[in-house]
């Protein structure tokens, strides 16, 4: 489980926070934990979208600029994507920013990642 969120240990995680997670992965699905907040949008990025200041459109290209200036396509092994579930905390597939994840990846490097939305 790659944890993206920016913020994994809020109270608002409720059970999905950071030890829990790391400790009910492991203990029921004998699975690891991995925070990678590289993988996240920025605070300022993420409260502008919240509060309705940003749209959708520009969020997307802001996190893609982000990640871009990040160059996680060098910092992110492919053997941790390798079967690997990302988490965030958002609903809606089509406004996640999983999706953009590996949007980006596909196109910055040789992966071939696929994109499976868990309701």
């Amino acid at each position: 489980m790659i944890d993206v969120r920016l913020n994994n240990v809020s109270q608002l995680a409720g059970f999905a926070k950071r030890d829990d997670l790391k400790y009910f992965l492991k203990e029921l699905c004998n699975a690891e934990y991995v925070h990678s907040p590289e993988l996240a949008p920025t605070k300022d990025i993420l409260n502008a979208y919240k509060k309705g200041d940003m749209p959708w459109n520009v969020y997307e290209d802001k996190f893609l600029n982000l990640m871009g200036q990040r160059n996680i396509e060098k910092s992110i092994k492919p053997v941790l994507l390798d079967h690997g579930c990302l988490l965030c905390s958002e609903h809606e597939p089509h406004l996640c920013h999983r999706r953009l994840v590996v949007e980006y990846l596909n196109q910055h490097s040789d992966l071939d990642l696929k994109v499976k939305h868990l309701y």
